[in-house]
């Protein structure tokens, strides 16, 4: 019989009495936990090679196919993955609106009443309605689930034995993980082996400065922070190596737990706010409207079931139905065109901050330059080139394991010398707090160890104290520091980053931990370009032009940053540096902020404090970073954009993820962004402004009228074929004006459009009753007929008109929109003479009814166009 870790037991002795309970329980063989909660429960405080015996694995890690089995046992990886919709349930969802629900029930009342023809009308109207929604949110998810596996996170576990690439998903426990900085950590794991391993912990501790990690065992009680032998999912590697055994994944990791208790979700975009607000004053005008209109009818001895149905359809009708589908498939539309432009958005909602952004911070490696950085030369302590500054730089870049670095390629190209003789003994990874990377070596048949540190040239001069001349004489530092700080300055002023090289020979018995980083020998510079982009100066301008400033954030120095600003022509640009911000309240950042064009010297976290500085003045801020130090700004930006090439922290982080590191892809990706905002508001303006014309229009006639305008059906007919057009909006073509600047969500505006634009509808609605009642002496069918015909061509006519601030036949409108608005015309003037007329209520109307609907029509787009001037003169948006 196995033996169980009873951890309950554990947990309610003392101190003392759990860490010696611990040890007899795990002296024991076989000893097995009964469950994941087990496991997940006292991991920290467990011999590794006991939980590698628990988890069935080895540390050379699984097999492929075990690795298969796991996953059908565990799930995929992911906290979210319950809430991924099956096509049924996101077809059930289609029909779960109160109202729709209230109109089942009225349906079925119907039946009860023998009532069936309608019954079966409006049955059929909801159904074909919630289909089509479907069918454009299901296209809709589709679309993006294939543009979301163009960028996958990956961590590099064992696999029989072998490295190899496994997304994030398909991570099980028992993996064994290889960890290198920008590492993104996918379960709650133990190290099994580490080498200066720091990891951010900040998502589940709120302590932003990085934890260091080693192997171990720590106590029972040992809180979550302290536990220095574990890795937490969702957090990430911020420097070093190291191999660690995955225990649990998803809902069972620590992450998961919280992240189901506190139901977190992403950060509520702008627009997002704005569709909430807007929703709450739809749903309490509808409610004022089916209230007030069910009573009145009441009041006047209409049949009550005939009331209740049309102030339900009138609330239909009201609500603008297909809004959650149509911003879905505008989303998705866009997101589709902006991957042609090669911009991949992750998160749909983020389309509307990118269209809105007028800030853009970013790096200039990559971005504003080419990124192909290649080592320029390697000089002495007084300037003179070096072949030993040359082959210690290479000693260092060949040995280096950390992570891969352009530096370090850009070193290994420019020339190869032969290190077979020298073999590797020990690393101190690079990190972004000493900006350092040390590697010892010794060779063969020596009796000393050689320590080779690279780094920037201020962080390699603090931890030296002589330097070599290029005789080989060694003198103290401060003898020609002078000369090396003005050297650095000049090489700086002409665009070269600049990085320093040190060494000291040491015992071949120590270690890099027993000679620390000190009383090192500067051995000389190592320069390096990377020329301007071609065409970079015009995308900038391209930039400007669309209305989003270009901000550089870099850690560079102030003497390359103007040097850059100098290639790019800025105009007395200003620049601020790190030290400066340091130094700098968060409101005088936040005066100053807008004013700068260029910040040197940054440090990662005052990179979050210029993103939070710029938000604060009322900027849209988009920031782009690829590397592990651009993390937090990344979190903090309206707009998070990475690159497909990115480590996977920022790529994870990440709204949108550009396949190439291209600012001019960005450019088309904001042009793209914002051609889907402009057509998600069309939506908005073209169904609230027709169907609150339309809704008012018929509670008004349903007050002095002997009869209800529109019978229930009818209503809901006349709400779907108006919806019809406006499915294809996201296909429209739209105006350069609309696009030429970055627009924020309105709520304000969007309500004195409806009103506006509602009312001018509602002003020929009753000019169509009077004119079918006292001119045509219509009947109640008649006049349903007549209202009927002239509501939804106008409706889909208008679309032409309010679809652009341009007069109607100066802005053309897509194929589809076009195609769409007069197949509905056409089908509406041809229902009342076709069977489904009578089915519905109809009838054929005559000829001079049709042609004074039609000049009704045409004075109504007329009048619309004049409105919409003075309206748009009147209210800027």
């Amino acid at each position: 019989m196995q033996k169980t870790l009873n951890t309950d037991k554990i947990k309610n002795d003392s101190k003392a009495a759990k860490e010696k309970a611990a040890i007899i329980l795990l002296k024991g063989i076989g000893i097995r936990y009964k469950s994941m909660a087990d496991l997940k429960e006292s991991f920290w405080f467990v011999p590794p090679e006991e939980i590698i015996k628990s988890l069935d694995t080895t540390e050379n890690g699984l097999s492929t196919e075990e690795a298969k089995k796991r996953l059908q046992i565990y799930g995929i990886n992911s906290i979210a993955a319950s809430k991924s919709k099956s096509t049924f349930s996101l077809l059930i969802s289609q029909f779960k609106s109160p109202i729709i629900i209230i109109l089942f029930s009225a349906t079925l009342l119907s039946f009860l009443l023998h009532d069936t023809l309608d019954a079966l009308i409006i049955l059929t109207i909801i159904i074909i309605s919630g289909l089509l929604s479907f069918w454009q949110e299901y296209s809709a998810n589709n679309a993006i689930s294939k543009l979301l596996a163009l960028v996958e996170v990956k961590v590099t576990v064992l696999r029989d034995n072998t490295p190899i690439q496994v997304k994030v998903e398909e991570i099980v426990p028992g993996d064994i993980i290889l960890l290198k900085a920008g590492s993104l950590i996918p379960g709650d794991s133990i190290i099994l082996d580490s080498n200066s391993l720091t990891v951010n912990e900040a998502i589940l501790t709120g302590e932003s400065f990085p934890a260091e990690k080693s192997p171990g065992i720590v106590s029972p009680d040992t809180p979550l922070a302290q536990r220095k032998n574990c890795l937490w999912m969702g957090t990430h590697v911020i420097s070093g190596i190291g191999k660690a055994l995955v225990v649990t994944t998803g809902k069972s990791t620590q992450f998961g737990s919280i992240s189901e208790r506190l139901k977190i979700k992403p950060k509520e975009t702008e627009f997002e706010r704005g569709i909430n607000q807007f929703g709450y004053f739809l749903i309490e005008l509808t409610l004022l409207l089916v209230i007030f209109i069910f009573a009145v009818n009441v009041l006047l001895e209409r049949p009550a079931l005939d009331s209740f149905l049309f102030s339900l359809a009138l609330a239909v009708g009201l609500t603008p139905q297909l809004l959650p589908a149509i911003i879905s498939v505008n989303l998705s539309y866009g997101a589709k065109k902006m991957a042609e432009a090669k911009v991949v958005v992750k998160r749909l909602a983020s389309i509307e901050n990118f269209g809105s952004m007028d800030v853009l911070c970013s790096d200039k490696t990559g971005t504003l330059t080419q990124g192909e950085i290649q080592l320029q030369a390697g000089a002495d302590a007084n300037g003179k080139p070096s072949e030993k500054v040359l082959m210690y730089a290479y000693i260092n870049a060949f040995f280096e394991s950390g992570f891969v670095n352009p530096i370090d390629q850009a070193i290994r190209n420019y020339k190869e010398f032969d290190v077979k003789d020298y073999e590797k003994i020990d690393e101190h990874p690079y990190d972004f707090i000493r900006k350092r990377l040390s590697i010892m070596v010794s060779k063969q048949g020596s009796d000393e160890s050689l320590m080779v540190t690279k780094g920037a040239i201020s962080n390699i001069l603090e931890i030296c104290t002589k330097a070599e001349l290029e005789t080989g004489e060694i003198v103290d530092i401060s003898t020609i520091l002078p000369n090396i700080q003005q050297l650095y300055e000049n090489y700086s002023n002409s665009g070269y980053r600049v990085l320093g090289i040190a060494y000291k020979k040491i015992d071949a018995k120590s270690t890099i931990e027993d000679e620390k980083e000190e009383d090192m020998i500067f051995l000389g510079f190592l320069t390096f370009t990377d020329p301007l982009k071609p065409g970079i100066i015009e995308t900038i301008t391209n930039l400007k032009n669309l209305g989003v400033s270009l901000k550089i954030v870099t850690g560079d120095n102030r003497y390359i940053a103007a040097n850059i600003v100098k290639q790019l022509g800025f105009n007395n640009a200003e620049i601020l540096t790190g030290p400066e911000i340091h130094k700098m309240t968060n409101g005088a950042l936040t005066q100053r902020s807008s004013s700068v064009s260029i910040f040197a010297e940054v440090e990662p976290n005052e990179k979050e404090r210029i993103i939070e500085s710029l938000k604060n003045a009322g900027h849209v801020v988009g920031y782009m970073g690829d590397g592990i130090n651009d993390v937090s700004a990344l979190h903090t930006a309206d707009v998070s954009l990475s690159v497909d090439s990115a480590v996977d922290v920022a790529k994870e982080v990440a709204d949108i993820v550009l396949l190439e590191k291209n600012l001019n892809v960005l450019a088309d990706g904001i042009m793209a962004g914002r051609n889907t905002f402009a057509n998600t508001l069309k939506y908005v303006f073209m169904a609230t402004s027709a169907n609150f014309g339309n809704m008012f229009s018929m509670a008004g006639a349903s007050l002095f009228l002997p009869f209800l305008p529109l019978l229930p059906k009818q209503v809901l007919l006349t709400n779907l074929l108006t919806d019809f057009p406006e499915m294809t909006i996201a296909t429209d073509s739209v105006d350069a004006e609309m696009v030429e600047k970055p627009r924020r969500w309105d709520i304000g505006f969007i309500r004195k459009f409806m009103l506006t634009f509602g009312l001018l509808s509602s002003v020929f609605d009753y000019l169509t009753f009077g004119s079918l009642l006292l001119l045509i002496h219509a009947d109640d069918v008649q006049f349903r007929t007549g209202w009927f015909v002239e509501s939804v061509i106008s409706a889909a006519l208008i679309v032409l008109v309010v679809r652009s601030r341009r007069p109607f036949y100066k802005s053309k409108p897509g194929k589809y929109l076009l195609i769409a608005t007069f197949a509905v015309a056409t089908a509406t003037v041809a229902i009342p003479y076709s069977p489904l007329g009578g089915i519905l209520g109809f009838e054929p109307l005559k000829i001079h009814t049709l042609l004074l609907i039609a000049a009704i029509i045409f004075i109504y787009i007329i009048s619309a166009e004049i409105i919409k001037f003075q309206f748009y003169k009147r209210i800027k948006y």
